[in-house]
């Protein structure tokens, strides 16, 4: 199994106003790092030949995703938490609203699976209306992959 992971911020400013300029040229080093970090599986992009493009999506104004596949739990924490992505990480509240729901969810897929973003959003939704569990979860409250491979999402995904 991977994990899959969705993260959404509320930007303050659009995307390619001044008021971002700052988070727009750490896009390129930060998602370099994160295809070069171990246990890293892929990351949906926009562009090919455009390494600053954002996910395009009609989730709303000024929302930014990022969708990505991990081998491990251990693997994505490693990224978030023990490498430059962390520095980036803290000054999220120059760039980002402040959320006060998850913005964040975690969950298993089958290998060789790429799950859309459509079900990516529909897990956080999950996980806001109905709190962590094996179909989507959060780093402070995680699950085993061995949990979700049993739930009929996992063998629907498998067919």
């Amino acid at each position: 199994m991977h994990l899959a992971q969705l993260n959404v911020a509320h930007a303050r400013a659009p995307i390619d106003g001044p008021e971002l300029a700052s988070f727009v040229e750490l896009l390129e080093p930060i998602n370099n790092l994160a295809d070069s970090a171990p246990g890293f599986v892929w990351r949906m992009k926009e562009s090919e030949e455009d390494p600053t493009a954002t996910i395009t999506h009609d989730y709303g104004d000024h929302l930014l995703v990022t969708f990505s596949l991990w081998e491990s739990l251990d693997a994505l924490w490693s990224f978030v938490y023990r490498s430059a992505h962390l520095g980036v990480l803290r000054r999220r509240r120059e760039w980002f609203l402040r959320i006060a729901e998850p913005y964040v969810v975690l969950w298993w897929v089958p290998e060789g699976y790429i799950p859309t973003l459509a079900e990516g959003m529909e897990r956080l939704e999950r996980l806001k209306a109905h709190g962590p569990g094996p179909e989507a979860f959060t780093f402070q409250e995680p699950y085993d992959s061995s949990e979700a491979a049993s739930l009929p999402a996992a063998a629907e995904a498998r067919k």
